[in-house]
């Protein structure tokens, strides 16, 4: 097809034929929000480094999931700030943990809206790791336990689905068989499969204050360069059990969402990370770009890569774009 027999500008003139050839939709169903619990009372605490988003105490945390189940988002992705952390991260596998006690009060107050909660010890432990640290190194077996006693704990307070986002090898199987045997067969777990060793993470690390105090994390999390390796973490957690698998970071990374959407059936998950949201924010602060019309072509880009739904710091502002509609 050639022009000029072929022109591809006749259905590109009005709206509506743009809309009746549209290949990828995003809607607000796609979008799960993460939130940060933290202790007190009437604590809404800006985080600096993402612009609208903020530490909320449970009853100020309660308001804005009210907020985006108002709107149609489907679920949150609940992160914890404990009051206090120690060398093996107690406060992740607490019963009156800060996500534990922040899931209950949720439940209660908004049954239908799903809660997802991210499995990890690195804002819990003194040294940032994501696991329990023998010497300079992560010990992977020893912490699978720990991991596997978080998710409980979660599942116990009434989480909907668990994530671990760790990157310890064997923490699916371990968290897979832990919720089977304590009567929690029917709880997913969305692995964060491909987690890459980003520097996008810096205004999360800072919002979670979760940095590693000595080292990286590029002993677990993976190294950038890598694709094919992506495709056998993905692999590997499926045969554990994972019934949603993550992709992390997003945008730099949509080849590989689009790769892994050619190998598998099950749900994919991206997470359009901090780093993501907080330059879009930062350039639009500067004039330099229309924030919002960037924001939904970035979604939209990895809706388009293969992503069935997206975890996003944008959730609420790009429903409320959606809803103009």
């Amino acid at each position: 097809m050639l022009f000029p027999d072929y022109r591809p500008r006749r259905l590109r003139q009005k709206e509506a034929f743009r809309r009746l050839i549209r290949e990828t939709e995003l809607g607000v169903n796609d979008f799960i929000l993460p939130l940060f619990a933290i202790g007190g009372k009437g604590v809404k605490t800006p985080i600096q480094s993402m612009p609208g988003h903020f530490h909320f105490s449970i009853e100020n945390l309660v308001e804005i999931c009210r907020q985006a189940y108002d709107l149609g988002i489907p679920a949150i992705m609940l992160f914890g700030i404990p009051d206090k952390k120690d060398l093996l991260g107690t406060g992740a596998y607490s019963k009156d943990g800060i996500v534990q006690k922040a899931v209950k009060t949720i439940k209660n107050k908004l049954p239908e809206l799903a809660v997802i909660t991210d499995v990890c010890l690195c804002q819990y432990t003194d040294h940032g790791h994501c696991g329990i640290v023998n010497g300079n190194t992560v010990d992977n077996d020893a912490t699978l336990e720990l991991l596997a006693k978080t998710a409980l704990s979660h599942a116990k307070a009434g989480a909907d689905m668990v994530a671990p986002s760790d990157m310890m090898d064997g923490r699916v199987a371990e968290i897979r068989d832990t919720l089977d045997e304590n009567g929690f067969s029917h709880i997913p777990i969305m692995s964060y499969s491909a987690k890459y060793c980003s520097a996008y993470y810096g205004p999360f690390r800072s919002a979670a204050d979760s940095a590693p105090k000595f080292g990286d994390r590029r002993s677990y999390q993976m190294d950038p360069a890598n694709g094919l390796e992506a495709i056998r973490e993905v692999t590997m957690d499926i045969e554990e059990g994972a019934d949603i698998i993550m992709i992390k970071p997003a945008l730099p990374y949509l080849d590989i969402i689009y790769r892994v959407r050619q190998e598998i059936d099950l749900p994919i998950a991206a997470y359009n990370v901090s780093g993501e949201y907080s330059m879009i924010k930062a350039a639009e602060k500067m004039g330099w770009i229309d924030g919002k019309k960037v924001m939904m072509e970035t979604l939209t880009s990895i809706k388009r890569a293969g992503a069935d739904m997206i975890l996003t710091y944008f959730a609420i502002e790009a429903a409320n774009e959606l809803l103009k509609k």
